[in-house]
């Protein structure tokens, strides 16, 4: 299993999902092994290779259908599978943080997006309204709005893409966890406004010393952002490699995606299409660089 140069905050060996359907059970993880440190992972992949699934597993936030199982899946000392519900809650949001892909669908409507990041420090910090309003508007600023004090008395439908997705990082962050996963947290931006959230949570990430899984189907990006990646095809990982290394990928699906992106200092004039083989579907050995 590889590993970041520092400790691993999480270790998952043989991680397997599936839910049940009528006609039997449906496979979305099949048995991957990965750690994470204090670092940035980049999680690659087609939509429906097992992205996602991997990083709601974590926060058990899986549905009720879904089959969860694994050799191995510890967070700081502490067995994932083995925790009930209420030490699960514990961990949610204090320890371990995640943001979703679309803030208009996480963000409440009926409530202020300062009531929202406040009761999210209240309920970990246990701590009065006033020092919860307090660290709510100290986290808008830390997280580049300008008029802290004007969004927190907004609502979710008052706020541009970016500006709901800043956020969302602030209520994610405001409790300082010590893991994120950030599950596509800038495929519904314009390319400018990506880059300034990206900036954004490298900054927190590494002044507060964070383990960060980065989950997207931009690979690119995910080269440029991350420290490693590791990408997914039909629930396995078929490739892990330093993220500046990506271009040198060596399994077919990973340099398929490559050739297939757009390149401005080498146009071509017709994109490359992946072709697909069955075999990449039978259980194999990773390839890790």
């Amino acid at each position: 299993m590889t590993g970041g140069s520092s400790a691993p905050l999480l270790e998952v060996e043989d991680l397997r999902i599936g839910f049940r359907s009528p006609h039997g059970v449906v496979e979305a993880v099949r048995g991957i092994d990965f750690s994470v440190g204090r670092e940035k992972l980049g999680i690659v992949g087609e939509s429906g290779s097992g992205k996602t699934c991997t990083g709601r597993a974590i926060l058990r936030l899986l549905p009720d259908h879904a089959e969860l199982s694994a050799r191995r899946f510890v967070f700081d000392g502490t067995d994932l599978l083995a925790s009930s519900e209420h030490d699960m809650r514990r961990i949610r949001g204090r320890r371990i943080s995640m943001i979703m892909q679309d803030p208009k669908f996480s963000l409440n409507p009926v409530m202020t997006v300062g009531a929202q990041i406040a009761e999210a420090y209240a309920t970990h910090a246990r701590t009065n309204s006033r020092e919860a309003r307090r660290r709510a508007l100290a986290m808008l600023e830390a997280v580049r709005i300008r008029d802290p004090e004007r969004v927190f008395a907004a609502y979710a439908h008052e706020l541009s893409g970016g500006m709901g997705q800043r956020v969302m990082i602030a209520m994610m962050l405001i409790t300082d966890p010590d893991l994120l996963i950030a599950d596509e947290p800038c495929s519904a931006l314009d390319v400018t406004v990506q880059m300034q959230v990206l900036a954004i949570i490298d900054d927190l990430v590494r002044q507060r010393g964070m383990g960060l899984i980065f989950i997207s189907h931009d690979l690119n990006l995910v080269a440029s952002f991350c420290d490693r990646v590791l990408v997914m095809y039909g629930g396995q990982i078929v490739e892990s490699c330093a993220a500046a290394e990506l271009h040198r990928a060596a399994h077919p699906y990973t340099r398929g995606l490559l050739a297939a992106l757009p390149r401005l200092e080498r146009p071509v004039e017709e994109l490359a299409v992946l072709e697909r083989d069955p075999a990449w579907l039978r259980p194999q050995e990773r390839v890790a660089r």
